[in-house]
């Protein structure tokens, strides 16, 4: 297992950054100023992360990014404005309580209630890794099938991640510095990547992001934050797409996490090699890319997860 991990951040802005007419926005839903702003520093977004607390003591969590400096950033927050609008009651996340948007490259708003919790400690200790693991397993159980449809959100082929023919592309781009195990098995990766839709597609809501940092230990429970990624597809690939960065945060090796997730367990083993070897192509892949504006470190931590795919690889398919 790999740690201390390396850590990507975004560029975050303070309220006080905010365009005059954003917080007026924010502060006329509320009913009142906000009095204390805490900006908090995980995760990848480039705008606003804080949590808000008004002159009479209400709290909210509020998240607002325009298009600068990242000009996909508005996208993903309109995603998830959707996702989290339709999320059932039962689900373990925060409830969307207000959103706003102006359209285009303008700024883009969502309010969510304040949730009291933490991240997992890292490296991860084996208590809290229950609680989530628990919690991955309702989840799963809770959002098939999918309480948000294939045709508002897309289904599992329009998530480049798994389906975007990673390692071909790392063959055309060619990057000087490669695995040298990853050269001598490019041929079988893309094979194999070319028929990883055909055992992805399912019924399931996915997050499609899942790490530490987008979870949240309460007193009740652990709940699950940041849904702009989410399609519908086979319930297995969250569980593929965690374990690199549970290992990579100091937990246990990727085949002791999958042994321990129901919708993993339920699934041919071929699948879930398929999968694997995708989910290793696109986190070596973009680990090998120049750095991205606004995205500190995103690059180190794509390849660290990268480097935790290859050797789930290797030992599954004894591919020396």
């Amino acid at each position: 297992m790999t740690f201390p991990t390396p850590r990507a951040m975004g560029q975050r802005l303070g309220w006080g950054q905010l365009p005059e007419h954003v917080r007026d926005a924010i502060e006329g839903w509320l009913g009142e100023p906000v009095a204390t702003a805490t900006t908090m520093t995980g995760g990848f977004s480039p705008g606003l992360a804080a949590r808000l607390v008004t002159a009479s003591g209400r709290r909210v969590f509020a998240k607002a990014v325009c298009s600068v400096p990242n000009p996909v950033a508005p996208t993903f927050h309109r995603r998830e404005i959707l996702v989290a609008s339709r999320l059932p009651a039962v689900a373990p996340t925060p409830r969307l309580l207000w959103s706003f948007d102006e359209g285009g490259e303008g700024w883009v708003v969502l309010v969510f209630e304040d949730i009291e919790g933490r991240p997992p400690a890292q490296p991860w200790v084996a208590r809290e890794l229950d609680r989530v693991i628990d919690a991955l397993n309702a989840l799963s159980a809770d959002l098939t099938p999918s309480p948000v449809a294939a045709s508002e959100i897309g289904d599992i082929s329009s998530f480049g991640p798994l389906v975007g023919g990673n390692w071909i592309r790392l063959r055309f781009d060619d990057p000087p510095e490669v695995d040298p195990w990853v050269r001598r098995h490019l041929d079988r990766l893309i094979e194999a990547e070319e028929r990883v839709l055909d055992v992805s597609r399912g019924e399931t809501l996915l997050h499609l992001d899942l790490r530490g940092d987008n979870m949240l230990l309460t007193d009740g429970g652990v709940m699950i934050v940041d849904w702009p990624h989410a399609r519908v597809g086979a319930a297995w690939i969250d569980a593929v797409g965690f374990a690199p960065s549970l290992s990579m945060e100091g937990g246990p090796e990727p085949e002791e996490l999958i042994a321990r997730l129901d919708a993993t367990r339920a699934t041919d083993p071929d699948h879930l090699t398929l999968g694997i070897i995708e989910i290793a192509g696109f986190f070596t892949h973009q680990g090998s890319l120049p750095p991205v504006e606004g995205l500190s470190g995103l690059r180190e931590f794509q390849e660290a997860q990268g480097a935790v795919a290859r050797r789930w690889i290797a030992q599954r398919t004894e591919w020396a």
